[in-house]
């Protein structure tokens, strides 16, 4: 992996964190925006974050910036040096796999209660949202696929109809997503070749079957994870050298 990499501005309203916030709840503001940032791998493992070069480029004062850092901090998302910096943590292939599991399991969970619930008006929203994903990733607009997946997955959780479980995934997210950029790294598609699991999981949902739906996005989450799998698992034991 490449040496930690520090945050870098192009001025207040451009960059990592989609521009400027009003004055109104700063601190909460801020921390919404760099959450999202982490769930939509616009941050790096690694990468530092100064408090100062967020807040010109959210186009606020220091101190909210301050206080959001520190309460993902606090909620594991980010993390601090032996300098006291806030970094966004590296993801250890373990931490990657359990995390992964999890995901397969909650995410699981939403699937079947959203088969049980979902409105055709709802399903069709969601295909619109893969559609989109795929012509995103058609593109190569890799920035953009990620946001369309990170949509697709959480418009599903919401079809499940519960704020608890939903915290639960997007909480999950926000620890997965810096390494989520590795999806698409030397432009690689997760399921080049086959039927992807958002269709799967749509077919499962217009035929209201909970355990199928479950199935689908389980699936989903491992097959499309396969690639940050195989990346961790390259930076944990590095090709030996020829001597």
């Amino acid at each position: 992996m490449s040496s930690p990499s520090t945050l870098e501005s192009g001025g207040p309203g451009s960059g990592a964190f989609g521009g400027q916030i009003s004055r109104e709840s700063l601190s909460q503001q801020a921390y919404v925006a760099i959450r999202q940032s982490l769930m939509r791998s616009r941050l790096r493992p690694g990468q530092k974050l100064i408090a100062r070069q967020v807040a010109d480029e959210l186009g606020i004062s220091v101190t909210p910036v301050r206080e959001s850092l520190l309460r993902l901090v606090s909620e594991h998302a980010l993390a601090l040096d032996d300098r006291g910096t806030v970094i966004v943590p590296d993801v250890t292939l373990a931490r990657c796999v359990e995390i992964r599991d999890l995901r397969m399991l909650a995410e699981g969970e939403g699937a079947a209660r959203a088969a049980a619930r979902a409105t055709d008006a709802e399903i069709a929203v969601l295909e619109q949202i893969h559609q989109r994903y795929m012509a995103t990733e058609l593109e190569r607009n890799y920035e953009a696929a990620l946001q369309e997946n990170e949509d697709f997955h959480f418009t599903l959780c919401r079809m499940a109809g519960s704020r608890v479980l939903f915290g639960i995934v997007e909480n999950l997210w926000i620890q997965f997503g810096p390494v989520l950029s590795y999806l698409y790294d030397g432009g690689r598609r997760p399921f080049h070749g086959r039927t992807h699991g958002h269709i799967l999981v749509i077919e499962a949902l217009r035929r209201r079957d909970p355990l199928e739906a479950r199935e689908a996005i389980a699936q989903d989450i491992l097959i499309g994870g396969q690639v940050v799998v195989e990346k961790l698992s390259a930076i944990a034991q590095p090709p030996m050298e020829l001597t």
